[in-house]
């Protein structure tokens, strides 16, 4: 025999050998474990073990998966998770803007839908949860249209859930949303260099009115098991309060701004107790996973806890928060797309509104006016275009929808008088009779009226100088079903880590965003069109249904893992005693 057949020979001995040693193991482990029970249990409770062991089973499931991209996120999506894993589970949504406004008009009580990026995210999910809606009652009619309970079932002549409107006095408004909420946290959050500016009357303010919401949450609750979908900076106590109501619930609190990093958090003179109020969530969720950092490490830096990286999670005063980056999207597809018209209509009649010739480019930018948005960067940015290339004046306009926002603020009276006085100098020196290269309409608009600027537009320009996500890219996108369009995206708004066909800008940069405004304007419909496809696949699949659904799955496994705990019983947890949960590595489960 050669000795390649001597080898081969050993080889299969070795071989033959190892799986008959596998095999005796396997066997003499499963006799062990057929006659002898993993948990001593007392009598009757052996079914109970059985069932907790099942329930382990699927919940420490980890990774992916293998059909979780061919999921299509949908309302009929969340109701199945709800049915499924979430079953009788009232959700309740907390946010300090209502979904609907009513007002006192001229004609008698009017209907506003306001055009907010929270707002469009959040009330599809509520429809879709058929949940409730608890919100600041801010309109002039609010108090007419609702019952003895203050409740008001919307949408109207569609109704699916209920609104619960909460009351404040002018006092309540002005120091919680005007001073701590607004000139206090969202300058801290934001780098926009705007100082924040902190008063204790103000933070007395924002103390007391998120207790009163507090209230209002365990009223509305049917039963002590609610899941609660916090909202943003407006309410960092709300989810401790929660809980010491209800501890019971699942709060998931989502931060729609920025976190910053622990150096300037530190300015906040609350800054611990903000902390301590947010560590009340079960859950807490940002745009990015460099914002959820930011908190991690402010959390490490002000409060004795622990962080477990690796898992996602913060243990502090015997809790434990999950702490994931859930990127917001928009509705797929958008309902109010079936009203309008095709984009060439869309675009003459948008030509005809405001006097443009049919030549000339029309460039669009959708936001509040505030001093986060870049608007004035905006400004100069078509100014170097002018500049640099004299050849597009005539042939480019720049429709500004720039509604008021905190007009009593002093920060944003100066932004709006600013971008006025710019606005007037750049038409003034490249304007003339028939033709005005900005126009800036500082009035809301419904969100109807938006989407049709969108598909009327060459040029959608997103410059926020700091973002959490912006939805106004994505709204650009969803609008486009002819795939033309261009995004000029700053590279410090949200999106922009998933919008990467976009044409990423930094808005500080005035030379750099005029020539990435030139090469959009000169893009060819064919490369719109290779870059506007991927951009509407990712937000199609990554839809708000996915970002609500991605919430309550990981609501659904803590709520899991506490009956588990309950079932267990005597203290007796599994092996993972540091009360962190390792399938929160961000592992998903399917609905199929």
């Amino acid at each position: 025999m050669s000795d390649y057949g001597i080898e081969a020979l050993l080889l299969l001995i070795l071989a033959s050998l190892g799986l008959s040693a596998v095999a005796v193991v396997f066997s003499a482990f499963q006799r062990r474990h057929s006659h002898t029970p993993a948990v001593a249990y007392a009598s009757g409770e052996d079914v109970a073990s059985e069932a907790a062991r099942k329930v382990l089973r699927e919940f420490e499931k980890n990774g992916h998966a293998a059909d979780a991209a061919l999921i299509t996120w949908s309302p009929d999506t969340l109701r199945k998770i709800l049915a499924d894993d979430l079953p009788e589970t009232q959700v309740i949504v907390v946010s300090n803007r209502e979904p609907y406004i009513h007002n006192i008009g001229d004609d008698g009580v009017e209907l506003l839908v306001p055009a907010s990026g929270l707002v469009s995210a959040l009330e599809p999910i509520t429809r879709a949860c058929a949940g409730t809606w608890i919100a600041y009652g801010g309109g002039t009619a609010d108090r007419l249209m609702v019952d003895k309970n203050d409740r008001v079932e919307v949408p109207p002549g569609n109704p699916s859930y209920a609104l619960r409107r909460v009351w404040l006095t002018e006092q309540e408004y002005k120091g919680y949303y005007l001073g701590f909420a607004n000139e206090g946290l969202w300058p801290l959050c934001h780098i926009a260099f705007t100082r924040p500016i902190f008063r204790a009357s103000d933070w007395e303010a924002y103390e007391s009115v998120n207790r009163k919401f507090a209230d209002t949450v365990v009223a509305e609750a049917r039963n002590a098991r609610p899941i609660v979908l916090v909202q943003d900076y407006h309410f960092a106590l709300l989810p401790r309060m929660i809980r010491e109501r209800l501890p019971e619930a699942i709060v998931i609190t989502f931060w729609h701004i920025p976190w910053p990093n622990p150096e300037v958090y530190s300015i906040c003179p609350w800054r611990e107790r903000v902390l301590e109020g947010l560590l009340g969530s079960s859950i807490i969720g940002f745009h990015t996973q460099f914002h959820a950092n930011n908190f991690a490490e402010s959390v490490d830096r002000f409060l004795e806890s622990r962080i477990e990286r690796a898992d996602a999670a913060i243990s502090y005063g015997g809790q434990t928060t999950l702490v994931h980056a859930y990127p917001i999207s928009i509705e797929w597809p958008a309902e109010l797309l079936a009203k309008l018209p095709e984009v060439e209509e869309c675009r003459t009649r948008l030509r005809e509104r405001f006097g443009l010739k049919a030549d000339v480019k029309l460039c669009v930018g959708v936001e509040r006016l505030d001093y986060t948005k870049g608007i004035l960067d905006r400004f100069r940015a078509l100014e170097e275009l002018f500049t640099r290339h004299p050849e597009w004046v005539g042939k480019l306009v720049l429709l500004q929808i720039a509604a008021p926002s905190r007009g009593t603020l002093p920060a944003y009276r100066q932004l709006h008088d600013e971008c006025r006085r710019y606005v007037e100098d750049i038409n003034q020196r490249y304007g003339s009779e028939d033709y005005s290269p900005v126009l800036m309409i500082d009035k809301h608009h419904a969100q109807e009226q938006v989407y049709e600027i969108y598909r009327a537009a060459d040029i959608c320009m997103v410059t926020s100088l700091h973002d959490g996500m912006n939805l106004v890219a994505k709204e650009f996108v969803a609008a486009r079903d002819d795939e033309q369009g261009v995004l000029l995206l700053s590279t410090f708004a949200g999106a922009s880590r998933e919008l990467l066909e976009a044409l990423i800008v930094n808005p500080y940069d005035t030379a750099m965003t005029s020539e990435v405004l030139l090469q959009a304007l000169t893009m060819t419909p064919e490369e719109q069109r290779e870059r506007m496809r991927p951009m509407r696949e990712m937000v199609r699949d990554n839809n708000v249904y996915r970002w609500a659904g991605s919430m309550l799955l990981d609501a659904a496994r803590l709520r899991k893992r506490g009956d588990l705990d309950r079932v267990m019983g005597n203290g007796e947890r599994p092996s993972n005693n540091n009360n962190v949960i390792p399938i929160f590595e961000r592992a998903r489960k399917a609905v199929s």
